[in-house]
């Protein structure tokens, strides 16, 4: 029968190896399994991006856990249950120092949430409800990671956003949520929603590609990216004061099925995953107008399907989750030139839909 809670001892071995020059101070990588119902909990060694996975781990999870995300404070992490019946669960699960997650609360929201998005102080949850076509937000104690739902303006919890949320990202300072997503037939969009207090008001409409699923700020919110996966294309905008956007390109990827995107901690570097018949990362430099240019050594191979990146807080390694053959790939990045370099792959239960790290 499978744990709650992840056990806090590691292979001995392992450990002896991570003591010595460089950094010691460990980070930990969670990654959701929806078809296992299953997260996956690794210690990251700093000085070399490889992961070792906890004893104890995987850990039971909700029905068809499909996202997660981090806490600021590292104390807490947030899994959306998309599965769950007869509405989708928000799951509150507490973090030790040591990596082991233990769950706490279930809180209901919408239908088949798939994703999830936390303001850079930790004050408020988001979460997207890819069934029922709306956005339940949370308010958090910091003390205890226990989830309020905030009323919205129509009366009820989640706000109504007419489309099927594709992904979603909150801008740094907080004060906007952006939705990526398919109303009309061959051409995605981008709902902008003003946030105050966890209230969302009525959010701000532009046009993108097909199928928007993959979706980027950079640090400062004055760029946004979507990966448009039927287009095989990458659209760059600059995001308005009023919210709006305006475009400034769209980039034809060679490769086919861009799903992910991500920005590296520099800002300077931006990388698609594309999930069909390619199996790689396209890498672009981000120029000052926030335009891209594909780098040189282009694309890095992945496994089959990559469908998730994330990357850790000193901006040295990034991961990738794969599909077809289900594994967490580790990367080392080299912040000078963009190139990637493998580290390893981790085998996982199955299709690892969303990775988080603590920083």
């Amino acid at each position: 029968m499978l744990k709650k809670a992840a056990a806090l001892l590691l292979v001995g071995a392992s450990m002896v190896a991570w003591v010595g020059c460089g950094t010691t101070t460990s980070k930990f990588l969670y990654a959701a399994i929806p078809a296992s119902n299953e997260i996956v909990a690794f210690r990251e060694d700093p000085n070399s991006g490889a992961l070792i996975q906890l004893v104890g781990s995987p850990i039971s999870a909700g029905q068809a856990v499909q996202a997660l995300v981090l806490h600021p404070s590292g104390k807490y992490l947030y899994a959306a249950n998309s599965g769950a019946a007869p509405t989708g669960t928000v799951a509150s699960f507490s973090v030790s120092s040591q990596g082991a997650i233990t769950q706490k609360n279930t809180y209901n929201v919408g239908t088949a949430p798939t994703l999830l998005a936390l303001d850079a102080n930790g004050g408020f949850l988001y979460v997207g409800n890819s069934g029922s076509f709306d956005i339940s937000v949370f308010s958090i104690d910091s003390s205890s990671g226990n989830l309020t739902p905030v009323n919205q303006s129509g009366g009820g919890t989640s706000a109504l956003i007419g489309l099927s949320p594709l992904n979603m990202q909150l801008s740094p300072s907080g004060k906007t949520l952006f939705v990526s997503g398919q109303a009309i037939v061959g051409q995605g969009s981008i709902e902008a929603f003003p946030v105050n207090g966890g209230g969302l008001g009525p959010p701000v409409v532009s046009a993108t590609g097909n199928t928007p699923y993959g979706l980027a700020l950079d640090s400062g919110g004055t760029h946004l990216y979507t990966a448009n996966k039927i287009d095989n294309s990458i659209s760059a905008f600059t995001v308005n004061g009023d919210n709006s956007l305006t475009l400034i390109s769209t980039t034809g990827e060679t490769s086919t099925g861009p799903v992910a995107l991500f920005i590296d901690k520099s800002g300077k570097y931006l990388y698609a995953a594309n999930s069909q018949s390619s199996g790689n990362l396209a890498a672009f430099s981000i120029g000052s107008d926030g335009g891209i240019t594909l780098l040189a050594n282009s694309p890095f191979a992945t496994g089959a399907q990559p469908n998730s990146i994330a990357g850790d807080s000193s901006g040295k390694y990034l991961f990738v989750g794969n599909q077809s053959t289900p594994v967490v790939q580790s990367f080392s990045l080299d912040a000078s030139t963009g190139t990637l370099t493998s580290v390893s792959s981790y085998s996982v239960p199955a299709t690892p839909t969303s990775i988080v790290i603590t920083q």
